[in-house]
């Protein structure tokens, strides 16, 4: 665990030394503990994990913001303790232009709507099964070097919770705007899949140049 950071979390430090992080965000009604499976299944040596946990309780899980259509007071106020708890961990320990934020559902909201905002450029953005709040409001208030920023984003076109055409139409717009996202889709629910995770990781490996796992077999 990191010390004094704002946010509850499980910290999984690197096989291999080294000042990248991947800041990862879970989903409505999940916590850090849900992703605890990412080092090894990335096997990344040199990435360091921070799983963060949203602050609402939310059934046995967590939640990041309220229901729809109240998201947007959870999505200020977090955004806030993310830009502070990102600051902090940028300030000395990790370095922001080689590290990543990864987000699915409502983590991948907060990736997008907060990430795009943020002032620092981090090495990358993925964000899996989500949708975005604003995307015309996002395109004016974004930091202007993230539009040519690593982006990757990633649906399932048989997601029973968030519909796809709603997310890929976001994305599309958002790509108008001259923001450069690659967009991916997967015959999945509302879920990560094999395949995915696959490409998320020689995603991750051509934007960082990651050490990688010799005992990793996709």
């Amino acid at each position: 665990m990191l010390v004094d950071l704002p946010l509850k979390h499980i910290f999984i430090a690197s096989k291999i030394p080294s000042k990248k992080v991947m800041i990862v965000l879970h989903g409505r009604g999940d916590s850090s503990q849900g992703f605890t499976w990412m080092p090894e299944q990335l096997a990344l040596d040199d990435v360091n994990y921070l799983l963060l946990d949203a602050p609402y309780d939310y059934f046995t899980g967590k939640s990041w913001y309220e229901l729809p259509p109240n998201q947007l007071e959870g999505i200020k106020d977090f955004s806030k303790l993310l830009t502070k708890t990102l600051d902090m961990l940028f300030e000395s320990k990790f370095d922001a232009d080689k590290s990543f934020l990864f987000g699915f559902s409502q983590g991948s909201l907060l990736t997008f709507e907060f990430g795009a905002r943020y002032e620092k450029v981090l090495a990358g953005y993925i964000a899996v099964s989500g949708y975005i709040y604003d995307a015309k409001l996002l395109l004016k208030e974004m930091n202007p070097a993230l539009k040519k920023g690593n982006w990757l984003c990633t649906h399932g076109t048989h997601d029973d919770v968030l519909p796809f055409d709603v997310s890929k139409s976001q994305v599309e717009i958002l790509q108008k705007g001259g923001f450069e996202i690659t967009f991916k889709s997967y015959p999945k629910v509302h879920t990560i899949v094999e395949e995915e995770l696959i490409m998320i990781r020689d995603w991750i490996l051509i934007k960082a140049k990651c050490s990688v796992s010799k005992t990793h077999h996709p």
